[in-house]
């Protein structure tokens, strides 16, 4: 059987160098990293942006994630793959880009996989981006554990500030998967040793570090946003942030080379930016605003994803990241999978490589809340991408298309994922199709979902209302409390960034399909000052994940002769 490692290591590869020359950079223009990888320095950017005319933005999404998979990341490069197909036979198309999130090892070592696509639509080399990369991910730890490190020596030296230690909120971080650290106690090293309190760590791309990184758009923002987390509380209540304990100049100077964007290509030599990787529920999800600008000047379609379904992903890219840069997408794809649909439409995960046609037009109401969210609150047109597996029938998919058409909304199928940009094609017609009739400047006309002015709670009941149908929240007096705190302390015209689980347009994972009426339970409310939103917890949030029995780990090595094996 030929695995995803095998198709990306029989790969030829153009140099970096090339493959920025096609976006008209030079070679002195960019820090490459090897023959296959480079950075592309924030002032390089800058200059191409003042040049350029802004090229149109492509979101790929999808419906409720399901235990099967849909390949959202897959698409989004075939997606790139097959514009960039299109544009040799119709050169006024113009070169596609892509922008994605950098993948987090704690996954790639557990079970879930890599973040660099499959098959036939990958970036490339895979083996790299999956593993370190280019060091963006250390160096987001550094800076984070480089706070850590600082408010614990400020309590250790007198405590000037007043630091309540049952009151600090920043942890530090690692990026492995290790359940040992989800409660741990420092400072049991004597007089010498700090002061003792309890602590945690969590996983690198649940860090709000992270979360700053991917809406920083230059180092003197990034220096200000660093500087405004939250660390702690002290026993009067007061907020103590990074800048007060002076660590925002010395976690810049280990951002300073992170912050500048990737560069690698995929299996099409598409450029690919790939460029941060926060949590998708517990931030906004997204790859940095840096890269998803690189990819607007520099190109004429950026094609970007965001996390899980629609619900989660869709609205905080459109919610969150839009609304802080300034832009928007000109079309939207929704991915989904004859699979999901028959998931949704009530058969075990087990089945679901059975034929059914009853069962994918049942589960249709998932797909269709997605897609009607985008069109009634965001103003967008939804593409649907049936990324194909082999075990779909032709008559599942006639259904499932038909059916779509008749709501009035376009849907595709894709083979990507066998055939490369070529089974894409269909999928790139479409995107052109319905981005011709966005308007010329999309951001002039962006909608959102509520209204910055609005009171938080408030916030949090409408996206709760408009996008999961949701009868109500339930709002526990303490997160009341925590709200009116926040609000006290300024923050009341943040966005909120909700975080439950991707499974369910509920807050159970249990309600498949789009149940109506539900109540969001909402456990807490955190917040994250320097990224510039408010984290909504409904429902149980791990920030460290866990290995599973037999983690991918355990199938990896290395051979003789240095290439990897065992890496999906």
């Amino acid at each position: 059987m030929t695995t995803d490692m095998d198709i990306a290591l029989s790969a030829e590869l153009d140099p970096i160098v090339d493959i920025a020359a096609g976006l008209g950079l030079d070679a002195k223009d960019i820090i490459p990293h090897g023959w296959t990888k480079a950075k592309v320095p924030i002032d390089i950017l800058d200059r191409a942006a003042e040049n350029a005319t802004d090229g149109r933005l492509i979101l790929v999404t999808a419906m409720s994630p399901t235990p099967a998979g849909e390949g959202k990341t897959t698409t989004s490069i075939g997606l790139a793959d097959g514009l960039n197909e299109l544009a040799r036979s119709k050169p006024e198309v113009g070169k596609a880009v892509l922008a994605l999130r950098e993948p987090s090892m704690g996954p790639v070592f557990g079970m879930k996989g890599g973040a660099a696509g499959g098959g036939y639509a990958q970036v490339v080399p895979m083996e790299d981006i999956n593993l370190h990369f280019t060091g963006d991910f250390a160096a987001i730890a550094a800076a984070n554990n480089l706070a850590a490190t600082m408010l614990d020596n400020h309590i250790h030296f007198g405590n000037e500030l007043d630091v309540d230690p049952r009151r600090i909120h920043l942890r530090r971080v690692v990026d492995l998967n290790d359940r040992a650290l989800r409660g741990v106690v420092v400072g049991l090293g004597g007089l010498n040793g700090g002061v003792p309190r309890e602590d945690a760590f969590d996983i690198v791309v649940a860090s709000e570090v992270m979360a700053v990184f991917c809406l920083s758009t230059s180092l003197a923002d990034l220096k200000e946003r660093l500087g405004r987390i939250v660390l702690a509380h002290s026993r009067g209540r007061e907020p103590i942030t990074v800048a007060d304990i002076g660590a925002a100049g010395a976690m810049t100077a280990l951002l300073r080379n992170a912050l500048a964007p990737n560069l690698v290509q995929s299996l099409e030599h598409s450029p690919a930016f790939i460029h941060g990787g926060p949590f998708a529920n517990i931030a906004h999800g997204c790859n940095s605003l840096l890269a998803t600008k690189a990819g607007l000047a520099l190109g004429d379609w950026v094609v970007t994803e965001a996390g899980f379904g629609a619900d989660l992903g869709a609205e905080k890219f459109l919610d969150i990241k839009c609304r802080t840069a300034g832009i928007w997408p000109s079309a939207v794809v929704v991915v989904a999978t004859l699979r999901a649909l028959k998931y949704h439409g009530g058969v075990d995960v087990a089945d679901v490589n059975s034929a059914d046609v009853g069962a994918v037009l049942e589960g249709m109401s998932n797909l269709e809340l997605h897609c009607r969210n985008l069109r009634e609150i965001y103003g967008l047109t939804p593409v649907v991408c049936f990324n194909r597996f082999p075990t779909d029938t032709d008559e599942e998919m006639a259904a499932a298309i038909s059916h779509l058409d008749g709501l009035g909304v376009a849907a595709v199928e894709s083979t990507h994922w066998a055939d490369g940009g070529k089974g894409a094609l269909a999928l790139a017609e479409a995107v052109v199709e319905a981005a011709s009739g966005a308007p010329e400047d999309p951001a002039a006309s962006a909608r959102y979902s509520y209204e910055l002015g609005a009171p938080l709670e408030d916030k949090i009941r409408t996206i709760a209302q408009r996008i999961y149908q949701a009868k109500d929240v339930d709002l526990p007096a303490k997160v009341k409390r925590k709200l009116r705190q926040f609000t006290d302390e300024g923050y009341a015209d943040a966005p909120v960034c909700i975080a439950k689980t991707q499974y369910s347009v509920s807050t159970d994972a249990s309600l498949r399909g789009a149940p109506t009426d539900h109540v969001i339970e909402i456990k807490d409310v955190r917040l994250s000052a320097g990224a510039g939103f408010i984290v909504v917890i409904a429902g149980d949030i791990m920030t460290m994940p866990g290995l599973p029995r037999e983690p991918s780990a355990l199938k990896i090595d290395v051979t003789e002769d240095g290439n990897i094996t065992g890496l999906f």
